[in-house]
């Protein structure tokens, strides 16, 4: 976090790529100034292993050090080369559950929740720290989409486990993505698009989830 407080309400998660342009470690440590930031999910994405952690390691450390946690998307060497708090992965549900027992408490495990509910369900019983609804990168639309809103408030109503939900490349998607009860609301384009301030997004986020966010239960 990046707040004293936690608020009592759906959090930022905040998703850079590497290959993205925007997504520089300067405009990404930029974010974080914002205001509330749970989490950080960086993505190697179009990047090899050696520059991706180059990138990481640019990122990593700062992230941190403002108490936010990193987590690194699809390379465990890579997280734990770097420090990072956690992974986050798109695998089968064997594969969640073998890093979920190898890692054993000592580093987050996230993994993206497909596309149904039976799916989703499936995952879920590899006791992941979080699901993910949505693909990283394909916010690429100004609404968050439907199926992943939807899924979202199903899960949350009804699993204990915690869920991220992607919102859209428009900061005004959190609105509708906090609506569905998921603790977390992951953010991309809308934050490191092209021409973006990204702190300022951070900032606009942060403020829309303090006006219309449910409250949790203390």
């Amino acid at each position: 976090m990046t707040n004293a407080t936690v608020p009592n309400r759906c959090r930022i998660v905040l998703i850079a790529r590497a290959a993205d342009p925007g997504a520089t470690p300067e405009r990404a440590l930029a974010a974080l100034e914002g205001g509330d930031v749970s989490s950080l999910i960086l993505a190697g994405q179009g990047r090899d292993a050696d520059s991706f952690q180059a990138w990481c390691e640019a990122i990593a450390p700062e992230a941190q050090a403002r108490g936010v946690a990193v987590i690194v998307a699809g390379d465990t060497r890579v997280a734990g080369r770097i420090g990072a708090d956690g992974v986050h992965l798109a695998a089968s549900a064997d594969e969640i559950a073998e890093t979920v027992k190898r890692h054993n408490g000592r580093m987050i495990v996230g993994a993206e929740a497909g596309k149904s509910r039976d799916e989703a369900l499936e995952i879920g019983e590899a006791q992941p720290d979080y699901i993910f609804f949505g693909r990283l990168g394909f916010d690429n639309k100004a609404e968050a989409h439907p199926r992943n809103l939807d899924l979202a408030q199903w899960w949350a109503e009804m699993i204990e486990i915690p869920c991220i939900v992607q919102a859209g490349a428009d900061i005004a998607s959190v609105e509708a993505a906090a609506a569905t009860g998921a603790e977390f609301v992951a953010l991309d384009a809308a934050v490191f698009g092209d021409g973006v301030d990204a702190r300022a997004a951070v900032a606009e986020a942060n403020r829309r989830l303090d006006a219309t966010a449910p409250r949790f239960e203390d």
